[in-house]
Parts: C-alpha cells; sequence; structure tokens
C-alpha cells in the first residue's frame, strides 16, 4: 500500500506531464538545449518572443541554420513588436535598460534581412491591439516541443522564467500556448 503512493507521487500522470523541466530564468537554459530544439525541428519553427534577439548571441551561424531548415522544409515563423509600436515605447520605459526593446528588434530584423528571401520563412509583427499579450509571453515552438517564458513585471525576458513543454496530445499545455501564438 505504501509503495503504489509513494510512486503515484513522483510521477506526472496528467496534462504535467508535459513540462520536461522549469527553469528559474530564460537565461538558465542552456544553450545546448535551443540548439538541440532547433536542430531537431523537421517542420516547424516558430518564434513569438516580442524581440528574439538574444538568438542570434547564443545560436552559433543561425542564419546559416535558418536557410539550411528553411531548405529542408521546414516552415519558419518569426513573430515580433513593432519597433515603432506603441508597446514596444511602453515597454522600454517600464524596463529601463540601455539595450532598448526597439533596438533589440531591429538586430533580429537586422539578422533576418541577412537570410535573403527564402521559401518557407515569414517574419511578421503583432497586431496592435495584440502587442500587450505579446510582449507579456514568449513562445518558442520547435515541432512538438516549445520553451515558454511568461515575463514577470518589470523583467527583461532573460530574467524571466522559462517552461521546456513537450506535446502529449490535444487539450494540453502546449496547445493552448501554440493557440495563443497562431491567434497573435
Amino acid at each position: 500500500m505504501l509503495w503504489p503512493k509513494a510512486v503515484k507521487d513522483r510521477i506526472k500522470t496528467g496534462t504535467d506531464r508535459e513540462i520536461v523541466r522549469g527553469y528559474p530564468y530564460r537565461s538558465a537554459c542552456p544553450s545546448t538545449v535551443w540548439g538541440e530544439l532547433i536542430e531537431n525541428a523537421a517542420e516547424e519553427l516558430f518564434f513569438a518572443g516580442f524581440t528574439n534577439y538574444f538568438l542570434w548571441l547564443d545560436q552559433p551561424d543561425f542564419v546559416a541554420t535558418l536557410r539550411r531548415k528553411a531548405e529542408q522544409g521546414c516552415r519558419i515563423r518569426f513573430l515580433l513588436g513593432a519597433p515603432e509600436g506603441e508597446v514596444a515605447r511602453q515597454r522600454e520605459q517600464i524596463e529601463d535598460v540601455a539595450l532598448t526593446v526597439s533596438t533589440r528588434i531591429r538586430i533580429t530584423l537586422e539578422h533576418l534581412g541577412r537570410i535573403g528571401p527564402v521559401e518557407g520563412l515569414e517574419t511578421r509583427f503583432s497586431a496592435p491591439a495584440d502587442a500587450i499579450n505579446h510582449v507579456s509571453l514568449s513562445v518558442f515552438r520547435f515541432d512538438d516541443q516549445a520553451l515558454v517564458t511568461p515575463h514577470l513585471a518589470r523583467l527583461v525576458g532573460h530574467d524571466s522564467p522559462l517552461l521546456h513543454l513537450h506535446s502529449q496530445g490535444r487539450a494540453g499545455m502546449f496547445s493552448r500556448f501554440v493557440e495563443h501564438t497562431e491567434e497573435l
């Protein structure tokens, strides 16, 4: 009687099975995790962070990686905040850091421009009405896995927590976050 309860308390049984790992800071997630998720994605890469600028610093030769993934048939999407938008301006005041939100978005746009026109690569800005929902939650999808950062109060993304999710079917956390990004 004792062992089944002890085992049951340690085993994930519901939708919590989708949680691979949690990190107290996005920056605590090793760059190798990001690299492996990007490399192993065959169908879908969706970078729905408001700026996404850290990817270019974190992933070696990210431009070439994205170009290669697109040529292999992987759909790649970037959803960014509008650098001149009201939400970006407000967020800059809240964060009050030297590397502004609009500058970080422009860094991403500059790197994406280096890729050139590649079939399967899309870049969009979130709609002004959705920008406030976008700036507060970053979702990065790699086929059936995702890294999700709910942004905390006045902190920049790398100082907010991160969840690594692996889809276990419909109606779980992974699906809900994917639906959120698709709506944006």
